[in-house]
């Protein structure tokens, strides 16, 4: 003869039930935040290579403009070397003067390149110092995104097989619950943020809630003799002492499914 499921066993299978769905909920938590922390890190990284690459294109830049002007200056010198040269062969002031307007305009030409290239070296020095600051950030966001993704690949081999191992578990679990209580307690765990259709009464409230649970109702509740739902939230309520011992057994579950 098989024996009678009482209402003490169903809501102990339903909290056993939801202790290895929150499990997973939890493994696979860690898991989603890693990626997002690990594709963060490499947008961050490429910004920061791209504003490097940019910057080092820019003083590439600079020094041509640099080399320019010294070419310019070269130029100018030579132009008035020639002209203070032909200064010496001139036949009347006219062409005296002529002559020193080119080289006070050559001379004005040197100034202003000279000042252009002082005002660059400003310019080069100030970029290399936002290089050197990028370039140190970006050694220390790669270092921590191989850290990250060590960690990622780490949760990934050690919570893989758990989470295949629970799956498996919860299918299982379900197998011993009836179907409208099986179907109600997806609905409410479907439809709550936190994952939660079956919770314990805490501090004379239902689990994650501040409405109070009058005291008969809670009585009902540790009599364990019918399945009770929180009104505002429609969840299954246990009683603590149900849920502690649940919890204690389902514990011992997870650590030998975690090391195996």
């Amino acid at each position: 003869m098989a024996k009678e499921v009482t209402v003490e066993d169903k809501l102990r299978a339903l909290y056993d039930l939801q202790l290895i769905d929150s499990r997973i909920d939890k493994i696979r938590n860690i898991r989603g935040e890693l990626p997002l922390e690990v594709e963060d890190l490499e947008d961050e990284i490429a910004g920061l290579q791209t504003r490097v690459n940019k910057f080092t294109e820019e003083i590439e830049e600079l020094d041509t403009e640099i080399k320019s002007k010294k070419n310019l200056i070269k130029d100018a010198q030579e132009k008035i070397k020639r002209y203070e040269e032909q200064q010496k062969n001139v036949r009347n002031n006219r062409e005296f003067d002529a002559l020193s307007k080119e080289v006070e305009f050559q001379e004005l030409e040197i100034q202003l390149a000279e000042k252009r290239i002082k005002e660059f070296k400003v310019k080069i020095d100030g970029k290399k110092e936002i290089i050197t600051a990028s370039q140190e950030k970006l050694s220390e966001r790669e270092n921590h995104l191989e850290f990250k993704k060590g960690e990622l690949e780490s949760i990934m081999a050690e919570t893989q097989k758990e989470e295949e191992a629970l799956i498996k578990k919860s299918a299982e679990y379900e197998k011993d619950i009836e179907e409208r209580l099986l179907n109600g307690y997806k609905r409410i765990r479907n439809s709550a943020k936190n994952g939660l259709g079956v919770v314990a009464v805490e501090r004379g409230a239902s689990g994650g809630s501040f409405f109070t649970i009058p005291p008969q109702r809670q009585l009902e509740i540790a009599s364990r003799k019918k399945v009770i739902t929180d009104e505002h939230s429609g969840r299954i309520l246990v009683d603590p002492e149900l849920a502690r011992e649940e919890e204690e057994k389902m514990q011992a579950l997870f650590e030998k499914l975690a090391k195996s």
